[in-house]
């Protein structure tokens, strides 16, 4: 009930609805072999029979999308350009497409079709008739312009007219029986004598084999039989485009029941023994109840087969008969005739005509009831209507046919009004057309100018979709390297937002925490990681808040040793937005510099352990380290001794020209000298002879070079 209310009371629903009922269902040459058999055993002899300037008018109904309609004009533009020959639209042929389906007209006037009709149209057809556009295929103008495409009702709109070849394919099994029975009859009279219809193998002409042969029974081709009597539309009230007076009986006489009574059998006993013989007919004259016997007074007219009184009125009844029905139709006010002699069986008699308004029917439709009445036995005739003797019969016979003409005269002034009242409604509407044209002429040159601004912009859009595809390519190459780059630098890499959730990751970044693809947007807190006894977030935040990078290192819990380096996620317009965490192995430096610190600890047991005094001397001749036996010899301590230039210990106790030049010649040269003896005062035993002696330890890339010297003093003075 909601939804009928909202069709009630809304128009675009009502449409949708109706767009939503209907089937648009076609493709391009559906049923190949049947397309084969048109072009050469239909198609072809039309064409050759045809006279120089007779059109070849063909008409496609219910095209839908029109595939249909364009898959015959391509069958026909073979026939008249085989390949070779110059193209253009040949003169002399007609193709009407028509359709319920405004919408589906729309893009059967557009020519526009998806990639898919390819494998249908086949590649040959698809090369010669159609060109690639974005997103499909469109159908070239020549086999466009063949085609006339209309918005058609094939039930209550006119039929277009000398058809020669009707194809109406899958339509009618969406109708009832009642309307195909209709539609049969209504194509039979579009087409031209010898006409063909095409129907689908799921189709056929029914009831209907007096008006159709077969011609090809596998893909449904009938031929037209030329009637005896000349075509006529079959006529139903219910066709939007006939006069509204006209009508049509109803299939059945309606059925009135009433309880049965007593008064009721007497009035139909008295109506049947005493009442005139009549007729119940519409405003037309059109008979839908008879009552009595009506046979003296009529009988069925010639031709085709019609309930219309006039035409069914036997000879002297129809011109007064034909007067008083349109008399009474358009004033309403009963009519009756005199007296009019009428033959049946051999036989004259007089009867009068009487035509009167009856009650309207529940569906409104006002009626006509018409009666026969015969004078009683022994009634006066007027004496001017009886000739009592064949010197009479002249008179009378001239008097009748200038009655008959004054009732020509009536009708015939009663036509031209009417013709000239419908030649004002033709003018009328015909400027109407003329100005409804204008209006599309202009609507079509606006059109003209939007399809220019439209093309145009089409070329820019593909302009900056080509540019747009470089830029795709450009950026799918950055990040292929990118990726690689990567991949091959060996680094942990971590790419936080501004609320630490994880945007991306390298593989070696596993190695620090615990990452599968999944956790790419979970929050940097939620993941558990191998480091021991450490949260890189604090520091995190700190590069966020300070915008100061910092480095730190850190070990997992399997021992191995990373250079942990947070900095800003700065993008390309120096705005921060999140961290990056790399993670260096720095496992070898650690090896090494533990090996350095082994080394040297060695190096100063080592030292500790000689009796003599010893100093370590680096390139520039300043004390790397002392023995404790020199502590001891040369009374000082290490914080006088470690750092300073030998020429500058113990008051310069050591700043000697001739070991000056010993040492300098020992590092220019990496030498050695032994036995070079030096005299002293110490402050405890007076002038002591010191013996010394220098090594060169050479260096390399991980190590300074180094200098040894021993000092062995004389103890014979002691």
């Amino acid at each position: 009930d909601d939804y009928l209310r909202l069709l009630q009371g809304s128009a675009e629903e009502c449409k949708s609805l109706f767009s939503e009922l209907l089937i648009n269902v076609t493709q391009f040459f559906r049923d190949p072999a049947a397309f084969t058999v048109m072009q050469r055993q239909i198609l072809q002899p039309m064409i050759d029979a045809k006279a120089g300037d007779e059109p070849l008018r063909v008409w496609i109904a219910g095209c839908a999308t029109g595939e249909e309609a364009y898959s015959v004009a391509i069958v026909l533009y073979e026939l008249l350009h085989p390949q070779g020959q110059a193209a253009g639209v040949a003169p002399g042929i007609q193709v009407f497409a028509t359709d319920l389906d405004a919408d589906a007209i729309s893009i059967a006037r557009a020519g526009v079709y998806p990639l898919s009709v390819a494998r249908d149209v086949g590649a040959e057809r698809l090369e010669r008739y159609f060109s690639r556009v974005e997103g499909g295929y469109r159908v070239k103008k020549e086999i466009r312009e063949m085609i006339v495409f209309a918005v058609q009702n094939v039930i209550k709109d006119p039929p277009f007219t000398r058809i020669d070849l009707l194809c109406c394919r899958n339509l009618m099994i969406y109708l009832g029986h009642a309307l195909q029975n209709r539609l049969i009859p209504t194509f039979h009279y579009a087409l031209k004598p010898d006409g063909v219809l095409f129907l689908s193998p799921s189709e056929s002409i029914g009831g209907h084999a007096t008006l159709f042969t077969p011609l090809q029974r596998k893909w449904k081709f009938y031929r037209a039989v030329k009637t005896r009597t000349p075509k006529s539309m079959p006529m139903d009230s219910t066709l939007s485009w006939l006069p509204s007076p006209i009508s049509r009986p109803p299939d059945c006489p309606a059925t009135m029941t009433k309880e049965t009574n007593i008064a009721e059998l007497t009035r139909r006993a008295l109506l049947q023994d005493f009442g005139p013989a009549s007729v119940v007919t519409d405003l037309t004259g059109n008979i839908l109840y008879v009552h009595g016997d009506t046979g003296r007074y009529l009988r069925p007219a010639p031709g085709q087969p019609s309930l219309n009184v006039v035409e069914m009125a036997r000879e002297g009844l129809q011109l007064d008969l034909r007067s008083a029905v349109q008399r009474a139709a358009l004033s309403a006010e009963p009519t009756a005739t005199r007296p009019l002699p009428v033959s049946s069986d051999g036989a004259t008699r007089w009867v009068s005509l009487s035509v009167r308004r009856m009650g309207n029917t529940a569906q409104g439709e006002q009626l006509l009831l018409i009666t026969f009445q015969e004078p009683a036995s022994g009634a006066d005739i007027p004496p001017d209507a009886v000739p009592d003797t064949a010197a009479h019969l002249a008179p009378e016979r001239v008097r009748l046919l200038e009655h008959d003409l004054a009732y020509t005269r009536e009708n015939l002034q009663a036509t031209i009004d009417e013709l000239q009242h419908l030649n004002e409604e033709l003018g009328a509407a015909n400027e109407e057309m003329q100005s409804t044209n204008e209006e599309l002429q202009s609507s079509n040159e606006e059109l003209e100018t939007s399809r220019e601004e439209l093309q145009s912009v089409n070329e820019e859009l593909v302009t900056v979709n080509a540019e747009l595809q470089t830029k795709i390519e450009q950026l799918g190459d950055m990040q292929n390297d990118m990726k690689n780059l990567l991949d091959s630098i060996n680094i942990g890499t971590i790419f936080l937002d501004t609320k630490l959730i994880i945007r991306r990751f390298t593989r070696d970044a596993v190695k620090i925490y615990r990452l599968i693809p999944k956790d790419v947007g979970r929050p940097l807190a939620d993941i558990s990681s191998y480091i021991h006894s450490m949260d890189l977030l604090v520091p995190a935040q700190e590069v966020l808040d300070m915008l100061i990078p910092q480095e730190i290192e850190l070990c997992t819990v399997s021992g191995n040793w990373f250079l942990a380096r947070l900095a800003p996620y700065r993008t390309l317009d120096n705005v921060i937005d999140g961290v990056v965490m790399t993670f260096h192995d720095i496992n070898s430096r650690i090896a090494n510099q533990k090996a350095v610190q082994a080394a040297r600890e060695l190096a100063e047991a080592i030292v500790d352990t000689v009796i003599e005094p010893l100093l370590v001397l680096d390139e520039d001749l300043c004390v790397v380290s002392a023995s404790r036996s020199y502590y001891r010899t040369f009374p000082t301590t290490e914080p006088l001794t470690t750092g300073r230039t030998l020429f500058e210990l113990n008051n310069r106790l050591w700043d000697i020209p001739a070991l000056r030049q010993k040492l300098g010649t020992l590092l220019e040269n990496d030498t050695s000298f032994d036995g070079f003896v030096v005299e002293h005062e110490l402050t405890d035993a007076g002038p002591r002879a010191i013996t010394l002696n220098a090594r060169r330890v050479v260096g390399d890339a991980t190590r300074p070079h180094l200098i040894l010297l021993a000092m062995q003093p004389d103890t014979s003075h002691a």
